[in-house]
């Protein structure tokens, strides 16, 4: 079964550009491991804070695949330490999700 993942971030909203290409990086990254991502996302009113991101993998074990990579791949670690080094993501909460449908309309 296909799981999406949202990634709640709350964001340095003065460190914006950092975050774009941290999020460039990321996109690349879980398509390159076979996922689809299906974007990040910044509030278009309310808090500046905050960013959503959803990727999906076709199953949990293909996503365990692309983890594996964390701290191991240099494109990895690059991107982490982008994200480290700039503080551009203050925090972060990971959530699974499922389709509550087989045939979502």
């Amino acid at each position: 079964m296909a799981v999406t993942f949202v990634i709640d971030y709350t964001i340095d909203p003065s460190k914006l550009a950092a975050f774009e290409e941290y999020s460039e990086r990321w996109i690349q990254l879980v398509e390159r491991e076979g996922g689809t991502h299906h974007g990040y996302y910044l509030p278009a009113e309310g808090a500046s804070d905050k960013s959503l991101a959803l990727f999906s993998f076709p199953s949990l074990t293909a996503y365990e695949v692309y983890r594996s990579n964390f701290g191991v791949d240099p494109d990895f670690i690059a991107a982490d330490k982008l994200r480290t080094d700039s503080g551009c993501v203050l925090r972060w909460e990971r959530t699974i999700m499922r389709p509550l449908a087989a045939n979502p309309r």
